[in-house]
């Protein structure tokens, strides 16, 4: 903090910390996170961690050997490929580093549901015409660059930052615990998709998931980046 903004906000803010954790208080922990407003807190992080699994980003990384046959690609290609959705994802995720804190979290988010979810929608419609090769690879390219620039990284600073000092712990691991509940279920439920509505259709119903997303992200989370924890916390309880 001394860093950021010089010795003076440094205690002010440490100040602000210690008065937070001092403050009087009912209950703690796991009785406060079942409170009518911890568990709206919770709501909220456990959405965010299950839109950032039924985006459906991770059935391109498990499932790419499909998702790639399907596109006309063969074995040697479909190696290829993966690696350079690999070497993207590593890329676009450095490049959210630099973004996160100019543009702020809550703006990246929104803009990433949709990008991914035009995305989803424009694979749905390439596998329904039956277009295969370059054109396949590059919007799989483009909604995983969105990915890792948006919900990846930003999903978990979110599950953070929303939550008040008192209650973060257990509302972190609750959230995370989500998250890992989501993927399986992702994981698992793809190809039983891919065999009832086929890849277009699995895609297309993705898509509506990251727009329905980008729809909550906008309604329902609040702007955390450049904000003190405990001024979002002192937000947070003045909206119960």
């Amino acid at each position: 903090m001394t860093r950021i903004g010089g010795q003076q906000y440094a205690r002010s803010e440490l100040a602000v910390i210690q008065g937070s954790l001092d403050a009087p208080h009912e209950s703690s922990g796991w009785r406060e996170l079942l409170s009518a407003h911890g568990r709206k807190l919770l709501a909220i992080g456990a959405a965010l961690a299950i839109l950032q699994q039924w985006s459906g980003i991770n059935i391109l990384f498990n499932y790419a050997q499909e998702v790639y046959r399907s596109a006309g690609y063969g074995v040697s290609e479909i190696l290829f490929n993966i690696v350079i959705t690999g070497a993207i994802n590593l890329v676009f995720t450095v490049i959210a580093m630099l973004l996160v804190d100019r543009f702020g979290r809550r703006k990246l988010m929104i803009f990433g549901c949709i990008a991914i979810g035009a995305s989803h929608l424009a694979a749905s419609e390439a596998y329904r015409s039956h277009a295969q090769g370059t054109w396949v690879l590059v919007l799989t390219l483009c909604a995983i660059a969105f990915y890792a620039t948006s919900l990846a990284p930003i999903t978990w600073v979110l599950i953070t930052e929303i939550f008040p000092n008192r209650m973060r712990a257990s509302a972190v691991s609750v959230s995370v615990a989500t998250l890992w509940v989501a993927s399986f279920l992702l994981t698992y439920t793809f190809p039983l998709l891919n065999r009832a509505i086929g890849t277009s259709g699995a895609f297309l119903l993705y898509a509506v998931i990251c727009f329905a997303g980008a729809a909550f992200v906008f309604a329902a989370v609040p702007e955390t980046n450049g904000r003190p924890l405990e001024t979002i916390q002192d937000a947070n309880a003045a909206h119960p």
